[in-house]
């Protein structure tokens, strides 16, 4: 039934500019407000989960680990920050899947994990990449003397070294892509235009890589873990620090995301994070700091704490502007 009471619109205005009126009066900005706000919502539970969470974990994964001392005890004895990594990476995978979700990503497809067919070019085109990069940064620290070869190198520790990194570059770059750039950027750019989006990833992954190396002296107790996060945040606070790697590791993030952006797949993205990883591992185990000035401009292992780290990052995203990758609409992506 009825109350018989028609709605009333004023002469020369259609229904459609009543919509118009209330999109003025804000009622509708409010909606879309609080619908770009989930995404933003879902990822700080998810952050807060993952590190408070993986800090109050660590402890029961150190007791356990010192129960099973006689059959593992290489395990057992590892340092107490290694307990606070792995807790971190069990948080982190369990609850990616429900982020993604709460994200509006439904299927893998979603996250830029394409069939594989016919990717294999872009796969590879991007561990060259990334490779490249480093062996730009990494050669011009070898020839003026910022790093040098490290003594005691043999054959049988060049290949295990390469082995080795292999090992972690695809198990890291395959699941951080899937994590940073299908997930959070993915998840993000289906609610806010593409920029925005990629910014607010960027940040976040240069956050979570920004997290200093730590550990804790004495026993174990049950705030240990967050003892030592609390450590780990200390590199905020020191400037030298902070600047130039925080911005380094941006640059890493923006790049990573203009590589899903334009390829539309998280292929190229993979072997780039991939190749940066294989190169970074095996410069920092072969080579070794030198007594010469300059460390700070040449970077350490890592490269991306010296400054030669961040202006090669900024021409890499200047020159990949102009590489040929035809920009693709994606489906699951504001693109105006």
């Amino acid at each position: 039934m009825t109350s018989g009471i028609r709605e009333f619109t004023p002469p020369g205005r259609s229904r459609f500019n009543s919509a118009a009126v209330e999109f003025k009066l804000g009622l509708k900005r409010v909606k879309m407000y609080r619908h770009g706000m989930r995404p933003l919502r879902a990822l700080v539970i998810y952050v807060i989960v993952v590190f408070l969470g993986g800090a109050l974990l660590a402890p029961w994964l150190w007791r356990l680990a010192q129960t099973a001392a006689t059959s593992f005890p290489h395990i057992a004895n590892s340092p107490f920050h290694r307990f606070v990594d792995r807790a971190l990476l069990i948080l982190a995978v369990a609850g990616l899947w429900p982020l993604l979700r709460a994200l509006g990503v439904t299927s893998l497809r979603e996250t830029g994990l394409t069939s594989p067919r016919g990717q294999w070019k872009k796969l590879g085109g991007g561990l060259l990449f990334g490779c490249v990069i480093i062996a730009i940064d990494a050669g011009a620290a070898m020839v003026w003397g910022g790093r040098t070869p490290a003594p005691g190198l043999t054959a049988h520790k060049i290949v295990g070294t390469i082995f080795g990194a292999t090992g972690t570059a695809v198990a890291v770059a395959f699941i951080e892509e899937i994590l940073f750039r299908g997930g959070i950027f993915g998840g993000l750019r289906k609610t806010f235009y593409w920029p925005l989006a990629l910014a607010i990833s960027s940040i976040i992954y240069a956050l979570v890589h920004f997290l200093q190396r730590a550990d804790i002296p004495g026993p174990v107790a049950w705030n240990s873990g967050l003892v030592l996060l609390l450590r780990m945040l200390g590199g905020f606070a020191d400037f030298q620090a902070l600047v130039p790697s925080f911005f380094s590791l941006l640059l890493a993030g923006i790049l990573l995301g203009l590589a899903y952006q334009r390829t539309g797949n998280l292929y190229f993205s993979i072997g780039l994070h991939g190749g940066w990883i294989l190169c970074l591992k095996i410069y920092g185990a072969l080579t070794a700091d030198t007594t010469r000035a300059g460390a700070g401009f040449w970077g350490a292992g890592k490269l991306i704490d010296g400054w030669l780290a961040f202006l090669v990052l900024l021409a890499a995203l200047l020159v990949f502007k102009w590489l040929p990758m035809a920009p693709k609409h994606e489906p699951f992506a504001i693109t105006r």
